[in-house]
Order: structure tokens, then sequence, then C-alpha cells
């Protein structure tokens, strides 16, 4: 009996190959799944030796983040209180990107709105990786009606606008910080689940999974065992593109007073004051933002591309 065969018919696999796809590859040990993130990290490192895009854009991300969540420990602003006798000073001595029509530092703020923003991105982005993987590698591994269900429950919510569905919302309830990553994770994760499910329609087929389901292995533990953690180098390139994308939109929901509430602040907030003054030759208000968000997002971008097409070898 060949070992297709005892597969087939349910019989033990034995032999090389059964013993490597019994205990050790259905279970995928701790450690192997170490071993393979560490294999993951280097491969990230060497793209971003070898890629000048990749490494430029991890450091500025890493730059303004520590700006961002460090900054405010070196550089001590008061960001609560108004002083109209500094009101909208142009930059010099003191206060290097000028203050706002409150008298407060530049500075200060956009290092207290730039963490907001990446924090809410990054919330947003990888709860959406979360999500719509698990939601991709379910609905690609089971495959038939259950598949086609689930895909189309992602196809109707897709042609749903984020701003829409904030609108509504914010008819309904107070916007706060964690709605926002709520509703901004809630759109952005159906892109995610298309990609991952492209990518489990091609693992399910993959010998360790098969030998998986033989030995009896239940559908959600090979989903997240299996399907879910090898497709690791596309949710980690989408969560480089989702976190940018965060971004942006709450920017955008933030110029429609739909962002953060007071007495958060975040670069879409600034960006909105800054339009009502900008007539009035304050053009620093609205550069230092608007800088902030263009190096975040295309930093994020050229990351993920440099990610997509360095890992897109990986199977």
């Amino acid at each position: 009996m060949t070992t297709n065969q005892a597969a087939s018919e349910g019989a033990p696999v034995r032999g090389s190959r059964g013993r490597h796809a019994g205990p050790a590859s259905a279970g995928q040990p701790a450690s192997a799944r170490r071993a393979e993130l560490a294999t993951l990290a280097r491969r990230v490192l060497a793209l971003g030796r070898a890629n000048p895009l990749v490494t430029a854009a991890g450091l500025i991300i890493i730059a303004i983040t520590v700006g961002c969540f460090l900054g405010p420990e070196v550089y001590h602003t008061d960001q609560a209180h108004v002083f109209f006798s500094a009101a909208n000073l142009s930059p010099r001595a003191g206060h290097p990107f000028g203050t706002d029509g409150n008298g407060v530092d530049e500075l200060g703020r956009v290092m207290k709105a730039g963490r907001v923003s990446l924090e809410v991105g990054a919330a947003a982005g990888l709860l959406a990786a979360v999500l719509g993987s698990l939601w991709g590698a379910a609905a690609g591994y089971l495959g038939g009606v259950v598949d086609a269900v689930m895909m189309r429950i992602v196809d109707a919510s897709i042609a749903i606008p984020a701003i829409v569905l904030l609108l509504l919302l914010d008819s309904i309830y107070q916007p706060s910080t964690t709605m926002l990553i709520l509703v901004i994770a809630g759109t952005a994760w159906l892109g995610t689940a298309r990609l991952v499910r492209a990518e489990a329609l091609t693992l399910r087929v993959r010998e360790y999974v098969q030998a998986a389901r033989v030995m009896g292995v239940g559908n959600l533990r090979v989903i997240l065992r299996h399907i879910a953690p090898n497709a690791i180098s596309t949710i980690v390139v989408n969560v480089s593109f989702q976190i940018g994308n965060a971004i942006l939109l709450l920017a955008t929901v933030s110029w429609l007073s739909l962002g953060v509430q007071f007495p958060s602040v975040d670069l879409g907030d600034m960006i909105s004051a800054a339009t009502q003054t900008i007539s009035n030759g304050y053009w620093w208000q609205i550069v230092v933002p608007g800088t902030a968000i263009i190096l975040l997002i295309v930093a994020f971008t050229m990351l993920g591309d440099g990610l997509r097409d360095g890992l897109s070898g990986d199977g």
C-alpha cells in the first residue's frame, strides 16, 4: 500500500514523508513558529540593506515615531493653556515651528497629534489585518458554499465608503478614539480578506495541510496553525499599507470634524484649524502637520511596496 493510498483510506501514514507530516507538521511546535518568524525578520532586514527605499522608509517611520512618543519628554511645552500674547508667531528661537492661533507651540502640538495619528493608524491597521486574515483564511480553506457566502459579504461591504459609515455613526454616537479605530478597521479588513483568501486557496492543497486533515485535525486548528501563519508575508505587506491608509482616513474625517475629540488632537485637526488662518499668511500652521502626514503616508507606502517586491517569493 502506497503512502497516498494509506492516506485516502484513512490508515496511519508511515514512511519518511508520513513522519514529517505527522505531529510535528500538524502541531507546528512553538520553536518552529519562532524559527519561521526569525527567518522572515532576517529577510526583511536583508531587504532593507538591498533596497534603499525600504531603508529610507523605515528610518522615516522610526524617526517620526520616536519624535512623537519620546520628543515631549525632551521638548517640554504647555499644550493645555491659551497664550494669546504668543498667538500666530512665525518660526523663531523658542518656537522652531512657530505657534498656532492660541499661542500653543506647533512643534509640541505636532508631536502630540502625530502620536494620536500613529496610535489610531497602527491599532486600526493591525486589527484590520487580524480580522481580514482570519476571514480570508477561513473562506479560502473551507471553499464551496461557505467561501461563496463569505466573499459575497465582503463584496457587499466593500461598496460602503468608510466616510459614509462614519457620518452615520456620528449621528448616533459621540465620536471617540475607540469608535474611530473600530470603524476604520471595520472597512479596511475587506481588502486583506481578499488577499489572504487567494493565498489560502493555494495553501489548502499543500501536503502538510492534507496530512493534518487526514490525521483528523479540526478546521479551526488548520486555519489558525497552517493557513493564516503561512500567509504571513502577504499580511505583513498589507499591514504597512493599512496603517498609511488609516492615518489618511483619520485626517480626512478630522477635516469633517468627525475625528478625535478635545483635548485629544490629530494631524487632521491641525490642518483643519490652519485652513481658517492660512489666508492671513500663517503658512507654518498648515505646512508643519501637512508635511508630517505626507511623510508618514509616503513612508508606509514605500515600505509596503518594498516588502511586497522583496517577499513576493514567499510561499
